[in-house]
């Protein structure tokens, strides 16, 4: 019988989609579940996905190689997404892929699969990992097969079968789950002008709930990546975790946005992510310390261009190699501390410092200064100006002016 390894969550898609790869293909089905965070959604997969059909399940932790080889080096990029996704799905696809790729060359299967539905952007993400990886190996998306049309034809399918999924037709949103975030799509969420409702949020509190006390937390940096908070370090998982749970205990990190998808159409999604939202905040104020303005400002470029390459799926492109053999160069001197004010869902700096800090008091001061002459500031404005002069003076000439 020929093998077939296929992404699995235990979620509505991937549930069906065991017993429909075996009615439709005859496939052995060997279920893959990548640990990249998701917490307590792993413990029934084992048993949920024998009972589903499958032949067997690899569960695998995959979440230090998620924070080291995926999250850092995004958030050394300060890739953001349309100015307000921090992409935890994204860079979670790859990563995934990647070990469905290893377990399909060690089970010696044609084939791998995912639930991914034809009008989202996981599906390019799985598939260009695999074709990047292993061009040899047959990818079947059954969303793009099948005659289910619907997350309601999805449920009938599945209660056909008796086989139990995590969703009904009265809570039917769509959420993804990691280490980073938790995505909701769907239900009443794909109507903009509808607020979020606060029995939506799993793992931030509702702002207005939050303490009425300020908390305060210190992040150390070395070369760009986090490795300490309040002076203690912590490995790459724990250090995310903790962050995560101050930051979702005093309201930070809900964003609610409509996003452009890569396959051409708009959709809204309201993201939890408490701790990169402050991960993020701090590493840029590290940067405003130690950046030179023109190294920054061509930096911020490269951002927006790198979060478009994760968030289209081309993590295993040469671009995005390339750009980060030069988001490294500018990492060198991002080494410091930073001080975060946490209130009820605000995330402000509250100081910073590092050795390689290019702020100057002497220089910066509005009182008396013996290293900055003002008189030397004639001369660079003359110069600066030069070009706009120069103009002025031709149109004036030609008439063009009075």
């Amino acid at each position: 019988m020929k093998k077939v390894v296929l992404a699995y969550s235990g979620g509505l898609d991937t549930s069906i989609i065991i017993p429909w790869l075996k009615e439709n293909y005859g496939y052995e089905v060997i279920a893959m579940a990548a640990d990249v965070g998701q917490g307590e959604e792993l413990a029934p997969l084992e048993e949920k996905a024998i009972k589903s059909g499958a032949s067997k399940i690899y569960i695998e932790d995959l979440k230090e190689e998620f924070v080291t080889d995926f999250i850092w080096p995004t958030l050394k990029a300060g890739a953001i997404y349309e100015g307000k996704y921090l992409l935890g799905t994204s860079f979670a696809r790859p990563v995934i892929a990647k070990r469905l790729v290893e377990i399909a060359e060690k089970e010696g299967a044609e084939a791998v699969a995912h639930g991914a539905t034809g009008k989202g952007n996981d599906q390019v993400r799985f598939e260009l990992t695999v074709k990047a990886l292993n061009p040899e190996l047959k990818i079947i998306a059954p969303w793009r097969l099948w005659d289910i049309r619907s997350r309601e034809d999805a449920i009938d399918y599945a209660n056909q079968r008796n086989i139990p999924v995590p969703v009904t037709k009265e809570k039917i949103y769509s959420m993804d789950r990691n280490l980073w975030h938790l995505s909701h799509e769907g239900g009443d969420l794909e109507d903009p002008w509808n607020e979020p409702k606060d029995d939506l949020f799993m793992i931030i509190t509702p702002p207005e709930q939050a303490p009425d006390k300020p908390t305060y937390v210190e992040i150390d940096f070395e070369k760009g990546i986090p490795v300490a908070i309040d002076g203690k370090a912590y490995g790459p998982v724990e250090l995310i975790e903790k962050l995560n749970d101050l930051a979702a205990a005093n309201g930070i990190g809900i964003d609610d946005m409509v996003e452009n998808r890569l396959v051409g159409i708009k959709s809204r999604g309201v993201y939890e992510t408490p701790g990169g939202t402050i991960l993020y905040k701090a590493h840029k104020e590290l940067e405003y310390l130690t950046l030179d303005r023109q190294t920054m400002h061509y930096k911020e470029l490269i951002a927006a261009k790198y979060a478009e390459l994760v968030y289209d799926g081309v993590w295993y492109s040469p671009l995005r190699k390339a750009l980060d053999a030069f988001v490294d160069v500018t990492q060198e001197t991002v080494t410091g501390t930073v001080r975060m004010k946490l209130y009820k869902g605000n995330c402000t700096v509250a100081g910073s410092k590092s050795p390689y800090s290019l702020y100057s008091e002497e220089f910066a001061t509005f009182g008396e200064s013996e290293v900055y002459d003002h008189k030397d500031a004639e001369g660079f404005i003359n110069l600066f100006g030069l070009p706009l002069k120069v103009r002025a003076m031709m149109e004036k000439k030609a008439g063009l002016r009075k």
